[in-house]
């Protein structure tokens, strides 16, 4: 198989050419279509996220079909098309497993960062842990909602019944969750960084009420407000945006730090939250809602061995919605 793959000497993948892996007990083999390119694969390239294996096969946003099953394996059929979160694994033992809290697993492995992922044209993947996708989406459409989808839908959870909704960082997450928001009646309002006029353009293509810099201030003050850029700094500033009772939901997996900030914009009863990766529960039933959404993904689309642009792009901010990679050259 060809797969790009990232070995820890420097910040860029390098093209190798590997053999087949086999699927095991509990496992699918699968032929990959397409895998969005998320920031959290560029965390893990510039070293940002200790402890990655090395070598190994970047990627957590995988659309494929199954070419084997492995023993054991319930509720897949060769030839379906399934799709690969980030979530790959966990310990089904500790406390957190056994209490509905899998994403939080203190001996989880994840899809591209410590399990080998879809910059490849073949990977394998635990079974328990494959998605059923909405039929409604193409392959490239379909991989960024494995996890700029998904996180921002946890996210967005996370936020409860807030009406008036601040996102910071238009990228991938965020054009996906705002068009959730909006067809849950939500008020949507964009942060991107200063100057971004595609950015904000697109966001108010998709039903946003207002489109700015992340150093303005919104129309209204927010109830919620969701950080998807990994700059800590925002953190103050979406606190400062918030009304009293409101909540700063950070959807990153990685986040400069946060400066220092005076008392006084957590105080009324503002909180600060993260979101930590997913949970199968999760993945169902986001893929059930995006499946009677119809939503609008805005696609870049790159050859897989291209996959080092797709990262500097990303890393640069020139990808307006999301970065997919192609695996038919």
């Amino acid at each position: 198989m060809h797969a790009m793959r990232f070995d820890g000497s420097s910040p860029t993948l390098c093209a190798v050419e590997l053999d087949d892996p086999v699927a095991g007990p509990g496992q699918l083999l699968i032929d990959v279509a397409a895998c969005g390119v998320c920031r959290t694969d560029l965390h893990v390239v510039d070293g940002e996220l200790a402890h990655p294996k090395r070598p190994v096969i970047p990627g957590h946003e995988v659309v494929g079909r199954v070419a084997a099953i492995g023993a054991g394996v319930e509720g897949f059929a060769t030839g379906e098309r399934v799709g690969v979160p980030w979530l790959g694994h966990t310990c089904g033992r500790c406390r957190y497993c056994t209490s509905g809290r899998e994403n939080l697993c203190d001996a989880p492995g994840f899809t591209g960062y410590t399990l080998d992922g879809g910059y490849a044209t073949r990977m394998t993947a635990d079974s328990r842990f494959c998605l059923h996708l909405p039929s409604r989406y193409p392959d490239f459409d379909a991989a960024p909602l494995l996890c700029a989808g998904l996180i921002g839908y946890r996210a967005l959870k996370m936020a409860g019944d807030a009406k008036r909704i601040g996102i910071y960082g238009f990228g991938a997450a965020a054009h996906i969750v705002a068009q959730v928001a909006r067809h849950e009646g939500r008020t949507v309002y964009a942060f991107t960084r200063p100057g971004d006029a595609a950015a904000q353009a697109l966001a108010l293509q998709l039903g946003a009420s207002w489109a700015g810099s992340s150093g303005e201030p919104p129309p209204d003050e927010l109830d919620a407000a969701l950080i998807f850029a990994p700059a800590g700094a925002l953190v103050p500033a979406a606190l400062g945006a918030v009304a009293k009772g409101g909540v700063v939901v950070c959807g990153g997996i990685h986040m400069s730090d946060i400066p220092a900030f005076p008392y006084a914009l957590l105080w009324g009863e503002r909180r600060i939250v993260s979101v930590a990766n997913l949970t199968r529960a999760d993945g169902a039933e986001f893929m059930a809602r995006a499946e009677g959404i119809v939503l609008r993904l805005r696609t870049r689309v790159y050859a897989l061995d291209d996959a080092n642009d797709a990262l500097s792009d990303l890393r640069a901010g020139r990808v307006s919605g999301a970065a997919v990679l192609r695996m038919d050259g």
